[in-house]
Order: C-alpha cells, then sequence, then structure tokens
C-alpha cells in the first residue's frame, strides 16, 4: 500500500509523537509497503524538504511561524501541505492528531484523492488534559481551541487508532463507531535497547558501583516534577547516598525543585545508545504521574524503554499503564499519587534485589512478546487493509 503519515511536530524534537510515527513508517517498510511521513521543518519558510531514512520518504513542509507556534497552528504551512498533496494519490492517509497541519491536509487527500482517511489520537490535549498543564493565559486561550479541533473532526475518519481505553471511550462519545477502532499502542524497540549488567553501564559511563541510582527518561510535566522532586526528598531522608538520574532533555527547570541538587544527574541530550547505558546502570526506574486526564489519556513511550531495558519500574495507579504491573507478569510496583507513598513504595523495592530481578524480566518479556515494534505494526497492518477495503466498497455505493 502507498501510505502516508501526517504529523505536527519537526522530526525528533516534538516528543513520543514523531518517534511512534517514525516507528510504524520504519516497520511498515520493511513489510513492503511505500511509506512517506510528512513533518514540520525546523527551519524552512519557503521550500519543502525530502529525505530518505531507513527507507522511509521524509517531507519537510515549510512554515512560518516559530517556537512553540510551529507545533501545528500554522495555516500557511496548511495551504503548502494541501498544494503538496495535489495530484498525489495515497491508498491510506493517517493523521497524527487532529491540528490544522494535519487535519486539513487529510481531509483534502480524503476528499479529493479518494485516500481512506485515520486518525490517531495518542494525548488528550484539550479541555481537562494536557492544556490543563501550561500556564494561567496560555491555558486560558488555546484549551478551547485545541478542545475544537481535538473533537470536532474526529467522525470523520474512516479509522480510529487510540493508545488507551480512555481516548478509546471518549472517541466513541464524539460518534466514532466502536468497530472502526483500533487499540495501537507504542512499539518497542527491543533490538536498539537491550539487557545490559547494571556494573557493565556504570563501568562505561563512569559512575560508582556502589550508588543507589533511581532513573527517570525524558519529560515530565509539572505536576508530576513536584512528585518526583517531593518522593526523592523523603527517600534521600533515609537514604542519603541514593541519586536521581533525569535522562534526556526534560524541558523543564526540574533541579530548582530539589533541596539537594547535587544529589541529582542530568545527562541532558544523550544517543540512543547512552540512554541505554543509563537506563541499564539504574537499580530502580521512575513514573510518577499524577491522577489527571493528562496522565490518564496518554501511555508514555518511556516505559517501553523501561521494559526493554529490563529494569524494575515504580509508577502510580494512573491509567491503563496500571495493566502492566497487576497482570500475571507485573513489571514493578505501583503507588498511589502522594510522595510519602511513592518513596516508601520506592524504599521498598531497593531492599529486594530478587523482587527487582523477577520484575525486570517480566518487562523484557512483554515488550519482546507483546510491544514490540514488529508485533504492533503487524497489527496496524491487519487493521489497514480492513479500513482501505471497507473505503473502497464504499466508493462503488451509488
Amino acid at each position: 500500500m502507498r501510505i502516508l503519515y501526517i504529523s505536527f511536530n519537526m522530526p525528533w524534537r516534538g516528543g513520543g509523537t514523531f518517534y511512534r510515527v517514525f516507528g510504524f513508517a520504519k516497520h511498515l517498510v520493511e513489510r513492503g509497503h511505500e511509506v512517506t511521513v510528512m513533518a514540520t521543518s525546523p527551519d524552512s519558510k519557503f521550500s519543502f524538504q525530502e529525505e530518505v531514512w531507513d527507507g522511509v520518504k521524509i517531507v519537510l513542509s515549510p512554515a512560518l511561524l516559530s517556537g512553540k507556534l510551529r507545533t501545528g497552528w500554522d495555516f500557511y504551512e496548511v495551504l503548502r501541505r494541501c498544494l503538496w498533496l495535489n495530484g498525489r494519490s495515497f491508498d491510506i492517509v493517517h493523521g497524527f492528531e487532529s491540528r490544522p497541519v494535519v487535519i486539513y491536509p487529510a481531509l483534502y487527500a480524503n476528499r479529493q484523492n479518494g485516500s481512506a482517511l485515520l486518525l490517531d489520537w495518542c494525548d488528550w490535549f484539550g479541555r481537562g488534559g494536557s492544556v490543563e498543564e501550561r500556564g494561567r493565559i496560555t491555558r486560558f486561550f488555546l484549551r478551547p481551541v485545541e478542545t475544537f479541533y481535538e473533537e470536532r473532526f474526529r467522525n470523520k475518519a474512516q479509522g480510529t487508532t487510540v493508545i488507551n481505553s480512555v481516548l478509546q471511550s471518549r472517541a466513541i462519545s464524539l460518534g466514532v463507531q466502536p468497530e472502526s477502532i483500533h487499540w495501537l499502542p507504542n512499539g518497542a524497540e527491543t533490538q536498539n535497547v537491550r539487557v545490559i549488567p547494571i556494573d557493565e553501564a556504570r563501568q562505561a559511563l563512569n559512575l560508582p558501583q556502589d550508588a543507589i541510582l533511581l532513573g527517570h527518561l525524558g519529560q515530565a510535566f509539572p505536576n508530576d516534577a513536584v512528585l518526583m522532586a517531593e518522593a526523592f526528598q523523603l527517600i534521600q531522608q533515609e537514604l542519603p547516598q541514593a541519586k536521581l538520574v533525569l535522562i534526556g532533555h526534560h524541558k523543564t527547570d526540574i533541579a530548582t525543585l530539589f533541596s539537594a541538587p547535587t544529589a541529582v544527574l542530568e545527562t541532558g541530550y544523550v544517543t540512543q545508545e547512552e540512554m541505554n547505558l543509563y537506563l541499564a546502570a539504574c537499580d530502580l526506574l521512575w513514573l510518577p504521574l499524577k491522577n489527571t486526564l493528562a496522565n490518564r489519556g496518554r501511555w508514555p513511550m518511556k516505559i517501553n524503554d523501561y521494559m526493554s531495558s529490563g529494569r524494575a519500574v515504580v509508577s502510580t495507579n494512573v491509567g491503563d499503564l496500571v495493566s502492566l504491573f497487576d497482570g500475571p507478569r507485573p513489571i514493578g510496583v505501583l503507588s498511589d499519587d502522594t510522595p510519602v507513598q511513592f518513596a516508601k513504595k520506592t524504599v521498598d523495592m531497593l531492599q529486594n534485589d530478587e523482587q527487582r530481578k523477577l520484575y525486570g524480566e517480566n518487562g523484557r518479556f512483554l515488550v519482546e512478546n507483546e510491544f514490540a515494534w514488529e508485533k504492533v505494526t503487524e497489527d496496524l497492518e491487519t487493521f489497514y487493509k480492513k479500513v482501505h477495503a471497507f473505503h473502497l466498497e464504499q466508493q462503488r455505493l451509488p
């Protein structure tokens, strides 16, 4: 099939969504499909840029806006994308979220070129969701706009992919037919993120072998960062030698939240190999999430990397991730979303080496057998064939 993915992100700079887009695209190419990914150029204002990465054709569209506005809101970019689509046809057009630079070109391709339209929903952005994590003024102006685009077009698609049950229920409440919805988790890098012995990882990173290291990967919402900081301060009262390793670019001035910032190691940007080493160097990995709609309405991609690295996880009792902790092969332990409970669960886990080892093995088993990119992409391919066949049948009707 000829497949077009439309993203509002700039490549690799937009958090987990572009990784999600490219992961499926890359593995669909490996399965013999022709896949084009349209993303936003980081700097071009007038010219399209086209490249090929791992067999995937990448089309970077120009945009006039910059900074935080270069994230799906540029109507000049909408026009340029629609003009680029003119005369091109695809069997499947899959829009990831539904901000203007995604939804209008996707609808254009659906109506003008006859492509089957699918929409992906992997974050709750609008009213009640992640917009509530923003500053007061930004929240006031962005909430109605984000909510409109998030909800208005969902029933226009022939197929819908969702990352969790919360968004599935919300899609159904907006008129999306349940049979047209496919659960689509993020894939896991089972080959590029591997299990590395803890002593080997620490030696490679020049970290002390006797340290107690707690790891957190990537970004955190402000409220989640506060929970993490408060829990870590409680842990330090009991285990002064503990250190918190913040892996990657977290986009938050998080060090100001800690009373002992020297106990926090911020790695900054890391390569995938360095990320793997830092995850493997930790005794435990952390995923503190406050019980908010924003967190219930997503599936943080970091959890897949945690499981791939073979390390036990401490998280909170929020959203669909709970199934990873209370199933037949639990990957760690859950806490409520309070600092005291989160700290206690962490300290208890640090005192049980055998349990941590078992949880880490369970996580690796799950990514290899349920969440590997190859597995979730195969399921997505089956869904595409179903949607495409239905779309062709509908087009033949008088």
